[in-house]
C-alpha cells in the first residue's frame, strides 16, 4: 500500500476538465497504441462538488498485456507504476508533481471491455445528471474527510461502501450492468 497522504477537499475548479485533457492527450501521444482511449473520471469530474486536486483517468487498453509493454513509456512521462494494487485487471499509476511531491495524477489502466471502465464513467454520468446524488457524495467524502483527515488510505476505505452502492445504481441506470 501506498503511504497515505493528507485529505484535503477543494471547491470544485473548472480547469480540472482542461488539466485531463492535456494530460490525456500527453499519454496518448507518447503510448498510442497501447491506450485506445481515455476518460476523465472521479471527483473532479464532476461539476460542483469538492474534491481531492487529484484527478483520476481511465486508460483503455486493447489488453493488460500491452498496457504492461507501455510501462516504460509511462515512467518516462513521470508516472510510478503500481501494478494491480488491490483491484483484479487493473494496472494503476501515479504521477506526482516533481517539485512539490503533491500526486496530481491516478492513472487507471484497463484492458478495453473491463467493467470497471463502464462503472467509472457510468457513477460520474450518473453524479453528473443527478445533482442530489453529487451533493450526497460530497457530503459522504467530507465526513471521512473529518473522520481521517491525514490518512487517505482510511479516506478511501470510508467512501468504499457508499460509492458500491451508487455504482451498482449508476450501472442499472444506465441500462446496462
Amino acid at each position: 500500500m501506498l503511504p497515505p497522504y493528507a485529505v484535503r477537499l477543494i471547491p470544485h475548479d473548472p480547469a480540472w476538465a482542461d488539466q485531463a485533457s492535456e494530460e490525456e492527450a500527453r499519454i496518448l501521444k507518447s503510448v498510442w497504441p497501447a491506450v485506445i482511449e481515455m476518460h476523465h473520471v472521479g471527483s473532479t469530474s464532476i461539476p460542483g462538488i469538492k474534491a481531492k486536486p487529484i484527478i483520476d483517468l481511465v486508460a483503455v487498453s486493447p489488453s493488460l498485456e500491452v498496457i504492461e509493454s507501455a510501462r516504460p513509456q509511462l515512467e518516462a512521462l513521470g508516472y510510478a507504476w503500481h501494478g494491480e494494487y488491490g483491484v483484479e485487471g487493473r494496472r494503476f499509476c501515479t504521477l506526482s508533481d516533481p517539485k512539490t511531491g503533491l500526486r496530481r495524477f491516478h492513472l487507471h489502466c484497463y484492458a478495453d471491455g473491463d467493467l470497471s471502465i463502464r462503472r467509472h464513467i457510468a457513477f460520474r454520468d450518473y453524479l453528473r445528471a443527478r445533482p442530489e446524488m453529487a451533493e450526497a457524495y460530497q457530503q459522504m467524502k467530507q465526513g471521512c474527510a473529518a473522520k481521517h483527515p491525514d490518512d487517505s488510505n482510511a479516506y478511501t476505505i470510508c467512501k468504499d461502501d457508499w460509492i458500491k452502492k451508487v455504482e451498482a445504481e449508476a450501472l442499472n441506470w444506465t441500462g446496462r450492468p
